[in-house]
């Protein structure tokens, strides 16, 4: 599973996601791209979901995976009192804004067999995405 080797502080805060990507909205390394449309948290074991459609739905492909989860999300159990202090980390997730590029396929794949296994990605997400080429803005 994704996640950072080593973390100064294990829990984080939550923060505030706004505004759209400035960086990573680009496809850099491969041809074909999914981009994302919406602001959201998305976690380690759904970018490894995503992973393993993209690897079969183009076998011959090579896959890049434009995003990392480096933020802790912690939970408290169910039915604890209030006061108990903050929850142990739960899992960890990618905080993604709207324009951010999260897989690259590239290795002299066709459109067609990158539209179809970026398509099976996108369905793994919990936010909207887009199907994006290289150069094409």
């Amino acid at each position: 599973m994704l996640m950072p080797k080593r973390v100064k502080w294990r829990k984080q805060q939550r923060g505030r996601l706004k505004g759209k990507a400035c960086r990573g909205n680009t496809v850099a390394f491969g041809d074909y791209g999914l981009q994302a449309m919406e602001l959201g948290w998305i976690p380690a074991n759904v970018i490894e979901a995503g992973r393993v459609a993209a690897v079969r739905g183009a076998p011959d492909a090579r896959v890049y995976i434009r995003m990392f989860p480096h933020k802790s999300v912690s939970s408290t159990p169910e039915e604890t009192r209030m006061g108990t202090g903050k929850g142990e980390p739960d899992y960890w997730a990618a905080a993604v804004k709207p324009g951010t590029i999260l897989y690259e396929l590239g290795g002299g794949v066709d459109e067609a067999t990158a539209k179809r296994a970026l398509n099976k990605v996108a369905h793994k997400m919990a936010i909207r995405c887009r199907f994006v080429k290289k150069g094409v803005v």
